[in-house]
């Protein structure tokens, strides 16, 4: 049974918007990786990052690895769609399941809040490649108070 959305009083569209796109800032890791948001909304944020060669494993599989990254990254971005400007997040902890090895295409992992507090959010993240489900993911972040 799924579980009752959330509510987020503090959900600003035009944040959401700004993360969408080619317009969306990208540093890091994310950017090396190719990440791609592309939507959010309230409490819910879907990325992808295509296969190249250069993230694949000796045996041709996209590197376990990217999957971490990309889960960390929109395990706490999906949180800067609902918290007030100025608040950030910091990945507590996260789980991943492995099912399937990705070897060509496209990943996408869609976030969504199941859960959050003042302080914390716990956010389920499922990845697909080419219509089969590819990893599930869920996790916890702390979300800090912009400093007085």
């Amino acid at each position: 049974m799924p579980l009752p959305p959330p509510e987020f009083p503090a959900f600003d569209p035009a944040v959401a918007e700004g993360m969408v796109g080619t317009g969306a800032v990208m540093a890091g890791i994310p950017e090396y990786l190719g990440i791609r948001t592309v939507e959010a909304g309230a409490g819910r944020l879907v990325a992808e990052v295509a296969v190249r060669e250069e993230l694949l494993n000796p045996f041709g599989a996209l590197h376990g690895a990217v999957l971490s990254a990309l889960a960390d990254h929109v395990l706490g971005a999906v949180v800067y769609t609902v918290v007030e400007r100025g608040y950030w997040a910091a990945t507590t902890e996260f789980k991943l399941n492995f099912l399937a090895p990705v070897r060509t295409g496209t990943v996408r992992a869609e976030s969504s809040i199941i859960s959050m507090s003042r302080r914390t959010a716990v956010v389920r993240i499922d990845m697909e490649n080419e219509g089969r489900a590819v990893a599930a993911v869920q996790g916890t972040v702390t979300i800090v108070p912009p400093r007085a």
